[in-house]
């Protein structure tokens, strides 16, 4: 049996389809510190308890990029597992703050589909992917450009 699901191949995406993704993520400070610290990010606001309770949001934000990280993370099993290669990401917008404690859940929604020209094992799959909070408030949002292997060549089943 293979490593990956039947369901998740180029052809089984259809443009407007969203996903719920299942698994969650709190956000640890641990995660943002370490992270953060880990790709020289030094900004205060990620660091300095002290100086943002008198900010507008009272207290440590966690990084942007570890927020879009995770999000992308939760999203991966249900529409990368089957990557050849992950295109690039863009339109990538942060739209409400993380803090410790705070647990993020990912959606995705099919924005195109078309075939690869340089693989044709390929096509491209170019998804919105969504993070909201425990609240169900959005806290990221991206868009992604996925190559996923086509059944008619790597489908084993």
């Amino acid at each position: 049996m293979g490593r990956t699901s039947n369901h998740n191949y180029y052809e089984d995406f259809g443009v407007g389809e969203i996903y719920e993704h299942t698994r969650g993520k709190t956000i640890t400070e641990m995660d943002n510190v370490a992270i953060t610290n880990l790709v020289l990010n030094t900004a205060q606001g990620h660091f300095n308890e002290d100086q943002m309770e008198d900010r507008e949001f009272g207290e440590r934000i966690v990084y942007g990029g570890i927020n879009l990280s995770m999000v992308c993370g939760l999203a991966s099993e249900d529409i990368s597992e089957n990557a050849i290669t992950e295109l690039g990401y863009d339109e990538v917008r942060f739209s409400n703050p993380v803090f410790h404690g705070d647990t993020l859940y990912a959606e995705s929604e099919v924005l195109s589909k078309r075939n690869s020209d340089e693989r044709p094992d390929g096509g491209v799959v170019e998804f919105r992917v969504r993070g909201f909070n425990q609240d169900d408030e959005q806290v990221v949002g991206a868009t992604k450009r996925v190559l996923l292997k086509k059944h008619e060549y790597y489908d084993d089943d």
